[in-house]
């Protein structure tokens, strides 16, 4: 495993702590996107299918933790504290991103397998799964530093990972094409979001979108 990877998977498990805390400390999941968290289930759901094959101590726990993350916080937004869940702006039409990505799986994959057309679905789908929590976000116009600070992490884990890829590459001469143009489009739909926490939020403002 590269550094690339490393700090990409500790970006990404930092997104989920800093969610589940923000919602458990305050009670409250307001202004977060109970249909992105769902198609992260999803995602993690289908793409550790193969839980059972093990590889290492690392990656079997990551994995655990991704799933059990994923679920625990889609329980807390639609049960535990569902009373604070603002659905009337957590509205994007997730049916246009799912289907359109398992089609996508079908056609394009790398062996027409069970488990490989579902991780294909996760990698597709785990690449668009961000935009219902961006829509809401321009939807009310602002975000929470906290909730902010988790899209930062979230972004930064598939910009890394994009890093690792290019290190592969010139290292061992691998590549998978899928991987990375679905995180490349993954990235680019954070592009806006970094700019505006960079520029704003870590100078202590409060991360507010142009009208």
């Amino acid at each position: 495993m590269n550094i690339f990877r490393l700090v990409g998977d500790l970006s990404h498990l930092l997104a989920i702590i800093i969610l589940l805390l923000k919602i458990w400390k305050t009670r409250s999941c307001a202004g977060i996107s109970g249909k992105s968290q769902i198609l992260f289930a999803i995602v993690y759901t289908s793409r550790y299918l193969d839980l059972p094959n093990f590889v290492s101590m690392y990656n079997t726990l990551m994995k655990i933790v991704f799933i059990a993350a994923s679920y625990a916080t889609v329980y807390l937004i639609y049960m535990k504290f569902k009373a604070t869940y603002d659905h009337n702006h957590d509205t994007f039409r997730v049916e246009f991103l799912v289907l359109p990505s398992f089609v996508l799986a079908l056609l394009i994959n790398h062996d027409f397998t069970v488990l490989e057309v579902l991780w294909t679905f996760s990698i597709y789908m785990e690449s668009v799964a961000i935009l219902p929590q961006l829509f809401m976000v321009s939807k009310t116009g602002e975000a929470e530093s906290i909730t902010s600070h988790y899209l930062f992490a979230l972004g930064s884990y598939r910009a890394l990972y994009i890093l690792n890829w290019i290190y592969r590459y010139t290292t061992e001469d691998h590549y998978d094409l899928i991987a990375i143009v679905a995180g490349i489009v993954q990235t680019v739909l954070y592009c806006d979001f970094f700019y505006l926490y960079i520029t704003k939020v870590l100078k202590g403002k409060k991360l507010q979108l142009p009208a």
